[in-house]
């Protein structure tokens, strides 16, 4: 058995400022890019920077109604949709492109999903962004363990890491956060979510009886 405790609430008073600070900040960090950095390969298998960003924007624009018109032309298929989302919205000035999400900075829409996959969208993809370029920041660890909690209870098919966890006891260092039953991996809570999000993490990252063979297991 498992257990969370101090984690933050997933209602809409708390989860959208934190959306827009993280919206807010990612802003701040690519401002200063020039512009051969834009096409650093990010975390996201065959996307760079440009492309992860151009997927933020879309997602940031989605509606529940426009979801499922959109899930219906890509036959329900949510990487070739994705692809269509990031075709749309990635202009061929990277600047052009992050004047976009100052456009869209405030929105309160999303997929018909938990709101809790909004965090996901604003963590992961800001370190998706963010690690092959060497910038560093510092997220509330309270809000990144309710995220994790999120995809902890979500399946792998619909992006979460469920099955990748299942088998181990994760335990954050920096919040009060555990999950699972096994080997204990311990590591910072945004360590663990971007691991069971599918990407890669540092070998230091990650300590605890089970941590080695996890991390084989991830690669």
């Amino acid at each position: 058995m498992g257990f969370n405790s101090g984690m933050a609430s997933t209602s809409h008073s708390i989860v959208w400022p934190v959306v827009h600070e993280e919206r807010r900040a990612l802003i701040q960090d690519l401002e200063p890019l020039h512009p051969a950095q834009w096409t650093t390969p990010s975390l996201c298998p065959a996307w760079d920077i440009h492309d992860v960003l151009a997927h933020v924007i879309d997602s940031a624009k989605t509606t529940r109604l426009n979801f499922v018109r959109r899930m219906i032309a890509s036959r329900m298929d949510f990487d070739r949709d994705n692809a269509v989302g990031v075709e749309r919205e990635k202009t061929i000035d990277p600047g052009s492109t992050l004047n976009q999400l100052k456009a869209v900075f405030s929105r309160t829409s999303g997929p018909p999903a938990g709101l809790a996959s909004r965090l996901v969208e604003a963590f992961v993809h800001g370190e998706d962004i963010r690690r092959p370029l060497g910038i560093r920041r510092h997220y509330p660890a309270v809000h990144v363990a309710t995220t994790l909690d999120y995809q902890l209870r979500t399946t792998t098919r619909m992006g979460g890491g469920k099955e990748i966890a299942a088998g181990w006891r994760l335990v954050a260092t920096d919040t009060h956060f555990e999950h699972g039953d096994g080997p204990a991996v311990e590591g910072p809570a945004i360590a663990l979510l971007l691991a069971v999000s599918g990407r890669p993490v540092a070998e230091n990252e990650l300590s605890g009886p089970g941590a080695t063979v996890f991390r084989q297991r991830l690669s």
